[in-house]
């Protein structure tokens, strides 16, 4: 027999504390068939993008395995009066389609906003919507969502500034700049990463040179100046 893409794992609401069954999509089937520049990922079959967000059945809460783990009673009021009170109970567990999956991040980017979760989780929630209507081919929304996602990017950038660990945020930053047509905020946010010693993510400083090549391109190709770092020696 067939191995099911879909497995069921439980989970414990962070809010309510109710257990509930939610789908992860098994590690053999989780092979993108491409990926973009920003690391939106495509699928042959299941999408595991489309199973991140869990959502309670009972109270509605919607969170990530990234998500604070326990709401404070501060938050769980928040919650409450500005969704709780209105959700309808209903079940996301199984497959979800596209529809479904937009539902939920919505839902989750809506909880993380009202109890104030980390500007990083915000930031991702509104990655992947917009990889949701590029899936679609939605490209009024998915810009929408690419600027929101790009302005939490570099609260996060603001809030913590330059680390080790944060050559892909500066990536990032840069890719989403040239994405919705910032041409030169995306030559700084690249040369960032090139050029700051501290960094040493060869992933991502490469990642970063071949988006420069890509940007520089689009700028000739648009009859646009050059900036100074970008013209050769």
């Amino acid at each position: 027999m067939a191995l099911e893409p879909l497995y069921s794992i439980n989970v414990v609401c962070c809010n309510c504390e109710h257990q509930f069954s939610t789908s992860r999509v098994r590690p053999s089937f989780k092979k993108a068939v491409r990926t973009d520049a920003d690391f939106c990922a495509y699928y042959n079959n299941e999408n595991p993008d489309y199973y991140v967000v869990r959502v309670c059945p009972k109270c509605g809460f919607a969170s990530t395995e990234h998500s604070t783990e326990r709401l404070s009673d501060v938050q769980k009021k928040q919650f409450a009066e500005k969704i709780g009170k209105r959700w309808i109970e209903r079940d996301y567990s199984g497959h979800r389609d596209w529809e479904n999956a937009l539902e939920t991040y919505k839902l989750a980017l809506l909880c993380a906003q009202t109890i104030g979760e980390k500007d990083r989780i915000i930031a991702s929630l509104l990655h992947h919507i917009a990889w949701l209507y590029r899936y679609k081919g939605d490209e009024e929304q998915e810009q929408r969502f690419l600027k929101y996602c790009l302005d939490s990017y570099i609260r996060v950038y603001e809030l913590e500034g330059v680390g080790a660990n944060n050559a892909r945020l500066l990536y990032l930053i840069g890719e989403l700049n040239r994405r919705t047509g910032d041409f030169h905020q995306a030559v700084k946010w690249f040369s960032r990463v090139i050029n700051d010693k501290h960094i040493v993510d060869s992933a991502m400083i490469h990642a970063s040179r071949e988006q420069w090549g890509v940007l520089r391109q689009q700028m000739l190709d648009k009859r646009m100046e050059l900036p100074g770092e970008m013209n050769p020696a």
